[in-house]
């Protein structure tokens, strides 16, 4: 929608043809990828903290997690866009804030630690994805909360396979990089 409105393009046609952030950072600007990152994150947000509080009247990390869940497959597989949609990284940071904050600050902390190690927002957005669940095993989570956040993982794993063939053949775009 921002890249109709701004440049009239469908950055679904251009770029990695992603509806994510980084796509539209790249496509259509510095703006609009910070509002499309906002308002995905905001959309994890809001499925994992407020909504087992305003429908269900539950609440703990496993629920939210849950609900999390069903937010970045709504996200990944939008019914809007023909069961195409985003990674699910940004939704999925969303969820991890709203239901278990420590492995959110964890796994953001590896996601920057390699992304300035390596430049690639695909290998920071791996890294992090298979963080997940190390993190909430380290930190002694609950068994259904690990498997939880290692389908949040391993959707994100699966939704990058792209990028891993691009970066297995040297073709992936890195950070700051004119190619």
């Amino acid at each position: 929608v921002l890249g109709r409105w701004a440049k009239g393009i469908d950055i679904r046609t251009v770029g990695s043809g992603n509806i994510g952030a980084t796509n539209a950072l790249r496509t259509v600007g510095l703006w609009a990828g910070i509002v499309v990152l906002s308002v995905d994150v905001l959309k994890g947000l809001i499925a994992s903290s407020a909504i087992p509080r305003w429908l269900l009247e539950v609440t703990g990390p496993g629920i939210s997690l849950a609900c999390g869940l069903a937010a970045v497959l709504g996200h990944t597989f939008s019914c809007f866009l023909r069961f195409q949609g985003g990674k699910g990284v940004a939704t999925t940071i969303g969820v991890l804030v709203g239901s278990v904050p420590l492995v959110a600050g964890v796994t953001g902390g590896v996601w920057l630690a390699v992304f300035a190690a390596f430049r690639y927002v695909s290998v920071g957005s791996l890294a992090a994805a298979l963080a997940i669940p190390v993190a909430q095993l380290a930190l002694r989570q609950p068994l259904p909360e690990v498997l939880l956040g290692a389908c949040l993982g391993g959707l994100i794993i699966a939704r990058h396979r792209s990028n891993i063939q691009r970066l297995l053949s040297g073709a992936e775009h890195r950070a700051w990089s004119r190619r």
